[in-house]
């Protein structure tokens, strides 16, 4: 996991599933920001990154009460 900022990026998927993941850690009281390089690239006339590839981060304070909520979720949604 990549650390920024005091920022840990925990997941990195598709818009849905990364949408998925952070309304469960909203319901814990875990905030999150979501980083689609590919989409902001679009919206400014580049394509840059892959639509898949789109980043969850969480404060690294919250990474413990986060990390049970975030394995379960990866386990569930293996491909």
């Amino acid at each position: 996991m990549k650390v920024r900022n005091n920022l840990i990026n925990v997941y990195t998927g598709t818009e849905v599933t990364v949408i998925l993941l952070k309304g469960l850690l909203e319901e814990i009281g875990v905030t999150s920001t979501i980083q689609n390089n590919y989409k902001s690239g679009v919206e400014v006339g580049f394509v840059g990154g892959v639509q898949s590839a789109i980043d969850l981060f969480i404060q690294q304070s919250d990474f413990e009460k986060a990390e049970p909520i975030i394995r379960n979720f990866i386990a569930r949604n293996k491909s």
